[in-house]
C-alpha cells in the first residue's frame, strides 16, 4: 500500500510563535497610535462642551471683552466655511486635472517627471510659506486687502499636492481593461476619461479631497498672514479681515481668562465637528454616486 504525499507541510511551532508575536506587535503599534488620538479627542470634547450652546453658534465676539462672559464663534464659522469652500474651488479642479494628465497623458514623459517632482516638493512645504507667498504677492505686491479669499489662496496651495497624489493613486487603480473596452467601441480618449475612468475612481477621489480639506481646515499660520483678525461678522470673503476658527482658537487661547479659554476649547470642538460633518456628507455623496448604487 503506497502513501500519497500531498506536499503540504504542517506549520512548525516556531512559525506559529513568530506569527503570534508579530500579530501582538501590530496590535500594540495600533494601540500606541490610537491612544494619543483618543486622549486628545476626549480632552477637546470634555472641555469644549462647557460653552457649546446656541449662543456660541449664533453670536460673534463684537463688543465682548476678554473677561466678559458670552460671545460666540459665528463669525469664525462663517469665515472657515467660506475659506475652505474657495480653497476647494481653486485646488480641486487644478489637482484633479494634474492627476489626469500624469496618469492618462504624461506617463514617462519629461514634463510629467517635473510635475511629480514639484508636487512632492509642495507636499513638504511648511504652511507658513504659503501664507508668506500670498502675503508678498497678493497683499504687498498687488495691494489687495486682507481677506478671506487671500486666506483661501494660501490654503489652496496646501491642498493641491494632497489632491494630486490621492487622485493619481485612485486613477491608477482603475483597470486598463475598462479603458481598452471603451477604446474598442470607438470612444475618444477624453470621453473615456470623463465617462469611464473618473466615475470608477470617484469614491476614492472624494475621499482624497476630504483628506485635503481636513488638512487645511485647521491651519492657522497662513490665515495669520493673509486674513488677519476681526470680532465682527464679515460674510464677504473678498474685502476686509475675516475670522476663521483656527484664528479664533488661537486668539482666545492667548487671553489669560477662564472664559476665553473655554471659548477656545469650544472653538476647537466646533472645528472638529465641522470636519466630521463634511466627511459624512462626502461619504454619502460618494455612496450615492458609486457604480454599485447606480447599477442597482
Amino acid at each position: 500500500m503506497t502513501t500519497v504525499q500531498t506536499g503540504i507541510q504542517p506549520i512548525s511551532t516556531s512559525r506559529r510563535v513568530k506569527d503570534r508575536v508579530v500579530q501582538a506587535l501590530v496590535y500594540l503599534a495600533f494601540a500606541i497610535a490610537v491612544v494619543p488620538l483618543l486622549s486628545v479627542l476626549w480632552l477637546v470634547v470634555k472641555n469644549g462642551l462647557a460653552r457649546f450652546d446656541l449662543e456660541f453658534l449664533t453670536h460673534s465676539m463684537r463688543n465682548i471683552g476678554a473677561r466678559d462672559a458670552g460671545g460666540g464663534a459665528y463669525h469664525a464659522i462663517i469665515g472657515t466655511l467660506e475659506q475652505v469652500l474657495f480653497a476647494s474651488l481653486i485646488a480641486v479642479p487644478i489637482g484633479l486635472l494634474t492627476a489626469v494628465y500624469l496618469v492618462e497623458y504624461g506617463s514617462g514623459g519629461r514634463l510629467s517627471r517635473w510635475i511629480s517632482f514639484f508636487v512632492d516638493v509642495m507636499t513638504g512645504v511648511p504652511s507658513v510659506v504659503s501664507g508668506l507667498f500670498v502675503l508678498a504677492f497678493w497683499v504687498l505686491a498687488l495691494g489687495m486687502p486682507f481677506s478671506g479669499f487671500a486666506g483661501a489662496m494660501a490654503l489652496s496651495i496646501l491642498m493641491m499636492p494632497v489632491v494630486v497624489r490621492s487622485a493619481e493613486e485612485m486613477l491608477r487603480l482603475v483597470p486598463n481593461d475598462l479603458r481598452e473596452a471603451s477604446y474598442a467601441l470607438g470612444v475618444p480618449k477624453w470621453r473615456t476619461i470623463v465617462k469611464v475612468v473618473l466615475p470608477t475612481a470617484f469614491t476614492g477621489i472624494v475621499t482624497g479631497v476630504m483628506l485635503a480639506v481636513a488638512r487645511v481646515a485647521g491651519e492657522t499660520a497662513p490665515l495669520l498672514l493673509t486674513v488677519f483678525f476681526t470680532d465682527s461678522i464679515n460674510s464677504n470673503p473678498f474685502n476686509g479681515p475675516q475670522m476663521g476658527l483656527p484664528l479664533y482658537v488661537f486668539d482666545q487661547a492667548g487671553r489669560p481668562t477662564d472664559t476665553a479659554i473655554d471659548r477656545a476649547w469650544t472653538g476647537a470642538l466646533t472645528l472638529i465637528l465641522i470636519v466630521m460633518l463634511l466627511n459624512l456628507v462626502a461619504r454619502l455623496i460618494a455612496w450615492w454616486r458609486s457604480p454599485a448604487k447606480r447599477g442597482s
